[in-house]
């Protein structure tokens, strides 16, 4: 059996065109697509330092509101304390022989709150 072959002086040529667009294009709006996420990554990045900065100073100026409820808190506790002891023991008792190294030592009761003796 004979070999099929090509025609005496070859197929005539045909124009066939290619599919899709030229590799340019694809080139530049790859590079477009990526200039574009890289601005919108740059910009998100930048909004959430902002708003970590503004979160750390928030914290700051809280600290003394913070700070003074928690002084509040200790001093009710103490008053209470001493109370309490006051009402099982009947007297009022130090540990150490002067205020020297007391707690509110320094501070007499009228200036933190009234509370009688």
């Amino acid at each position: 059996m004979a070999q099929d072959l090509p025609p005496q002086g070859g197929y005539e040529p045909r124009n066939i065109p290619a599919r899709g667009f030229r590799p340019g294009y694809y080139i530049v709006g790859m590079i477009a697509v990526m200039s574009w996420g890289w601005y919108k990554y740059i910009k998100g990045v930048r909004e959430l330092n902002e708003l970590g900065r503004e979160k750390m100073w928030s914290r700051i100026h809280l600290i003394p509101l913070l700070q003074a409820e928690t002084d509040r808190d200790q001093v009710r506790r103490y008053w209470a304390d001493q109370d309490r002891e006051q009402e099982l023991l009947g007297k009022k008792t130090k540990v150490y022989h002067s205020d020297r190294y007391g707690i509110l030592g320094s501070v007499r009761k009228a200036d933190v709150r009234h509370h009688p003796e």
